[in-house]
């Protein structure tokens, strides 16, 4: 789903690392005529609830009042740092699909379908079982395929870990997520560990 998002977050490490990558997840940043906001203070939701729906990013102090406030203003979700980026895509795609239905995104790769709006992956038409973190695993690497994404950068964008350290949840995840695929279809291979340094989707993704 390709939308343009306008943001208004003041504070700038969020501002800068939404600017990272929000782009990689198929979003155009734009300065005027959004197809949705984000805003970082709730007094905006003002401003734009009558041009285009508004994702209020909270203060981190935020409370039960300051939610509410926002939404009697009209905004159309809200979420208060830290927050896991993944989760911030899905928000906004849910509103998105909300205010433009029937837009989907189908990611193909070979015997590979992946369908954004229901997380529904199937190989060779059969339904792949997937755990939630094996899902955005896979949906993260497939928003760049041949990118190598870091350990860190995974365990940051799926996980939330800000400061990974040692640990082995992402590589029992990847071997969990490419045993389940091979299963499906045993003369694939998506999930690349790439020693040293992360993993990548191998295949060319298109968007069907």
């Amino acid at each position: 789903m390709t939308a343009a998002l306008l943001l208004t977050v003041a504070e700038p490490d969020t501002l800068g690392f939404l600017e990272r990558h929000l782009p990689d997840d198929g979003f155009e940043l734009v300065d005027r005529s959004p197809d949705l906001v984000l805003a970082g203070d709730v007094e905006l939701v003002d401003r734009w609830r009558d041009r285009a729906p508004v994702i209020v990013l909270g203060r981190r102090d935020a409370d039960a009042v300051d939610r509410l406030q926002a939404f009697r203003r009209g905004c159309d979700d809200y979420l208060a740092p830290p927050f896991d980026y993944l989760e911030l895509v899905e928000r906004i795609r849910a509103v998105l699909r909300r205010v433009r239905p029937g837009e989907a995104t189908v990611l193909v790769a070979g015997s590979l379908r992946l369908v954004t709006d229901t997380r529904e992956v199937r190989v060779d038409g059969r339904r792949a079982v997937l755990s939630q973190k094996e899902y955005e695993l896979l949906a993260r690497l497939a928003r760049a395929p041949q990118r190598v994404f870091t350990k860190a950068e995974l365990l940051r964008d799926v996980w939330g870990y800000q400061r990974p350290g040692r640990t082995r949840t992402l590589d029992s995840h990847a071997s969990r997520l490419r045993r389940k695929l091979r299963e499906l279809d045993p003369t694939a291979s998506w999930v690349d560990n790439v020693w040293g340094v992360g993993y990548r989707l191998l295949g060319d993704v298109s968007e069907a």
